[in-house]
């Protein structure tokens, strides 16, 4: 048996991601979301995630989109008031890890104010697995007791991570009907699949480059099942 986890990023981002992210668990595979705690629609996501208490709600922390949710973090800040780093932030000069894990830490207590237990932590763009910041994000997880998304730069901290392996091939041209396949093939007893699904909206399309490929994800997602070898990780 191995266990897997389809998790779907970017909960809160917009409503229409919200929707598809429940519709995903509702009718199909996802076990488990990362919620945005910078994104347009957190209040209606926390009410969504609520209602629907089967769905594990994690949080993707955010350094690379939209604005900060603590003040007084000025390095993490471009001219405009939003964060300065994009996805390719590993070209960029490091942040003040102080100034992250300011930020961040306000972003996980944000929320945990909402009443959601956290399952879990990851991250927009992967940033938490920008080597510069791997001390903060393992003091992270381990003052609050969760467990991280696999990053190559977290191995050395496997009692901290949520699985052995990282699944990042069902996106873009890789969405497709396969993914248990190529699955079976690995060598490992945990994974994790990194998802996007969503119902494209007009806010989506203003803020993410990718969006037209979360409907395909979603598709997909709604109608898979589960074979007999898989045992859920949630």
């Amino acid at each position: 048996m191995m266990r897997v986890l389809f998790n779907a990023d970017d909960f809160g981002l917009t409503k229409g991601v919200t929707d598809g992210i429940i519709r995903a668990h509702t009718e199909g595979v996802v076990q488990s979301t990362t919620m945005m705690m910078n994104g347009h629609t957190v209040p209606y996501a926390v009410r969504q995630a609520k209602n629907t208490p089967t769905l594990a709600s994690g949080i993707h922390l955010v350094l690379t989109w939209g604005k900060p949710i603590s003040d007084k973090v000025p390095g993490l800040l471009g001219n405009d008031g939003h964060f300065k780093y994009n996805n390719s932030f590993a070209d960029m000069e490091a942040p003040n890890p102080a100034e992250v894990e300011k930020e961040w830490r306000a972003q996980i207590e944000a929320f945990l104010k909402t009443g959601l237990s956290l399952h879990h932590i990851d991250s927009h763009h992967h940033v938490h697995g920008w080597e510069p910041l791997k001390n903060t994000v393992s003091k992270l997880a381990a003052e609050y007791q969760v467990p991280v998304r696999y990053v190559d730069s977290l191995q050395e901290y496997p009692e901290l991570l949520l699985t052995e392996q990282l699944w990042l091939g069902f996106y873009g041209d890789g969405v497709d009907e396969t993914i248990f396949d190529n699955l079976k093939k690995l060598q490992t007893d945990s994974v994790e699949v990194m998802t996007h699904p969503a119902v494209v909206d007009k806010r989506l399309m203003e803020v993410s480059s990718y969006n037209e490929k979360r409907k395909k994800e979603l598709e997909i997602l709604s109608r898979l099942t589960f074979p007999d070898w898989v045992e859920r990780l949630v």
